[in-house]
């Protein structure tokens, strides 16, 4: 081991035993030696000599960088070295008699970083230069799989560095880009398309991994190659064996579905593009899907069938022919039900990529009137699709009934992922109006006959789903309550879940009656329907902290809407918050989670808004407001009496009294309109001025 090997070792330790003085001196002597005007033939002359795969690799990071960096001031000479040198490494030939170690014996990162050098190559040097690469590549690759296997991973670099658009290049890397890809399609593609069917027909049963890394390769080059050279009866037919025979390993099954992907997401004129999705025969594979639900299969077949799917779509919208639309629309209703089986029954990474298709499909119903029956049943599926979609896994059911660290995380997480199922409930609900509302009724009616406790779950989604469907609805609907929504409303108020103690079912049903409150500005007669959902244990007096101070709020608004059609009920309701009062102004600590705009005091600001009005007669009024005012005033005055008394441990505890008490009178205050204080009743102006 000579001193640049041993530099390099210690550059590279990353165990904390070597001094940190002597490895900044190693660092210092390996850059020294990457300056030498002969470092190329250095690097290479150690690639055929050390098996430390660290010299290995400190020698091909360093060709990468020099070529990167220098290539242009090379000489002919040391241009041509470098050239047959770095092939000989890829295409596992002796550089000389004394060549003792073969790079592609290495592990995978060193054969990638050989991969990434011969990209570089490729990019000062092909076409001009070195017409021949790849056609010199493919001569190489009857030595068997360890080359087969390095072509691969050149292939793949290719992709990764230069053709790739997945990643941002300047206009030179796609200049550079565009004239390997011309230059490829002329002279060797087809060669190259004919060494992969060559390879997947030898190697399918003996290795796999290797028809993998084939597969790969193939998939990338799908996009920019002539489609024909894949698309034909002899390649299709191959990768459809592939996946096809459950002989094979899911790996490989996947990775043929992957390129007849790949095929199906080729951009063509739609026509043309239609032709060559009928001819795919999607069906042959909807049946993998019900294989083992969450195989890495399954995920690739899932993806595949959705790719095709969108393709469909995009088809249909482009085409105006009648023609092409009834193949497109055949095409639909053909892949539809795997799709719709595979969002509600497999667990797979697609599931955006699945909703952003049904909501185009949804889209292109808009302009479809009346509905063919098989799309009023895709309509019905997509609706099972959502409700599934949204529903809680019961195996955090005690997490977010808790609201600890998980069952906080979980609920983010649905929040974020329900937002595109909302969003497609409501393009449903435009386009069929009358079957999401049966579909949400039906849904509701299931969950209300359920055995609560068992199906918590299903009692949030569907309460989830009437929630979500009212954002599409006009003002008019709502107050008028058209078509189903005066059966689910009156439904809604009248049901008392078993399972009304857990924490999210009362919150989305509290919400839920919020969210159509307009609904009982025109329909009075459920106003004392919607006051026992508020003030029984559904609402304020629901055990939970946080769905009671919720509740407050929610109430407050509803009142704030409401107003003069609960004067009526003004006793009642403060005969129900009489202890809802009492025990805001006794607790003597806020906690953290309840602080803020859902305090509690918004109960307050409801029974301002509700006695504040001028619809109360003023004695009426007064004796209210006395009733509330006198005994906050007298406790804010026992516990200033009592400050001197008391112990220093106490003190933080009272002051949060007092102000909690504060915080009370003035919530109470807003329901009094400034005129009415000052003008019509100032006798009740002066109440409030007193407590000042």
């Amino acid at each position: 081991m000579d001193d640049l090997e041993k530099a390099i070792l210690i550059s590279f330790d990353e165990s904390g035993a070597v001094d940190s003085a002597l490895k900044a001196q190693a660092v210092g002597y390996c850059q020294q030696i990457k300056e030498t005007p002969s470092i190329c033939s250095i690097c290479i002359e150690r690639l055929c000599f050390s098996k430390l795969v660290q010299v290995q690799f400190w020698c091909l990071q360093c060709l990468h960088e020099v070529l990167r960096v220098r290539y242009s001031s090379m000489g002919p000479e040391e241009k041509s070295f470098i050239r047959k040198s770095v092939f000989s490494l890829a295409c596992y030939e002796s550089i000389d008699d004394k060549n003792l170690v073969r790079v592609l014996d290495g592990p995978a990162f060193i054969k990638n970083k050989l991969a990434q050098v011969m990209v570089t190559l490729i990019c000062f040097e092909y076409p001009m230069i070195w017409p021949s690469v790849f056609v010199d590549f493919l001569s190489n690759l009857s030595k068997g799989v360890v080359v087969i296997d390095m072509f691969c991973r050149v292939l793949n670099a290719l992709d990764e560095e230069v053709i790739s658009l997945d990643y941002p290049r300047s206009q030179e890397e796609v200049a550079i880009a565009g004239q390997i890809k011309d230059a490829m399609r002329q002279q060797c593609i087809s060669q190259v398309v004919r060494a992969w069917y060559d390879i997947l027909l030898m190697y399918r049963n003996s290795d796999p991994d290797l028809c993998c890394s084939v597969l790969d390769s193939m998939r990338r080059y799908v996009s920019w190659i002539d489609i024909g050279l894949i698309a034909n009866d002899a390649f299709v037919g191959l990768l459809f064996e592939l996946m096809l025979v459950s002989g094979f390993p899911d790996q490989l099954r996947g990775a043929a579905a992957g390129c007849i992907h790949a095929v199906a997401a080729k951009r063509m004129d739609p026509k043309a593009k239609l032709t060559l999705l009928q001819s795919l025969q999607i069906r042959k594979v909807f049946g993998l899907v019900a294989e083992d639900n969450d195989s890495e299969l399954v995920s690739s077949v899932s993806s595949l069938l959705t790719g095709y799917s969108t393709e469909v779509l995009e088809c249909s919208k482009r085409l105006n022919s009648e023609d092409g639309k009834a193949v497109s629309t055949e095409l639909l209703n053909e892949v539809l039900p795997s799709v719709f089986y595979v969002m509600q029954n497999c667990e797979i990474d697609e599931t955006f990529s699945i909703v952003q298709f049904l909501s185009g499909y949804v889209g292109t119903l808009k302009s479809l009137a009346p509905l063919t029956e098989t799309q009023s049943l895709h309509v019905g599926q997509i609706l099972d699709v959502i409700r599934s979609q949204i529903r809680f896994d019961p195996a955090y059911r005690n997490n977010l009934d808790m609201l600890d660290k998980t069952g906080k995380e979980e609920e983010d997480r649905m929040a974020e992922f329900r937002k595109d199922l909302f969003v497609l409930l409501r393009s449903v609900g435009r386009v069929a109006p009358d079957a999401t509302q049966l579909f949400i009724r039906n849904s509701l009616a299931s969950a209300v006959a359920s055995n609560g406790d068992v199906n918590v779950e299903e009692i949030e989604a569907a309460l989830s789903l009437l929630y979500a469907f009212g954002e599409s609805l006009s003002d008019e609907t709502m107050k008028t309550g058209n078509g189903l929504l005066g059966e689910l409303i009156p439904m809604l108020l009248s049901t008392k879940f078993p399972c009304h103690n857990n924490r999210l079912v009362a919150l989305i049903y509290l919400e839920t009656v919020t969210r159509y409150m307009k609904f009982f500005q025109e329909n009075t007669q459920y106003i004392p329907l919607v006051l026992s959902a508020f003030l029984d244990e559904r609402g304020i007096h629901h055990p939970n902290r946080n769905v009671s101070r919720r509740a407050s709020y929610l109430f407050m608004r509803i009142v704030k809407l409401l107003k003069a059609k609960l004067v009526p009920y003004i006793e009642t309701i403060l005969q129900s918050l009489q202890d809802t009062v009492a025990q805001f102004t006794t607790i003597y600590a806020v906690s953290k989670e309840l602080s803020g705009c859902e305090d509690g005091s918004h109960i307050f600001e409801a029974i301002g808004l509700l006695i504040g009005m001028e619809d109360v007669p003023l004695e009426k009024q007064s004796e209210y407001l006395t009733a509330l005012l006198t005994p906050l005033c007298q406790q804010v005055e026992a516990l200033l009496l009592n400050a001197k008394a008391q112990n220093p441990e106490e003190s933080p505890a009272k002051i949060t009294n007092i102000q909690q008490i504060i915080m009370a009178i003035n919530a109470l205050s807003k329901g009094f309109s400034e005129r009415l204080v000052t003008a019509s009743r100032p006798a009740i102006g002066l109440m409030f001025k007193q407590v000042d």
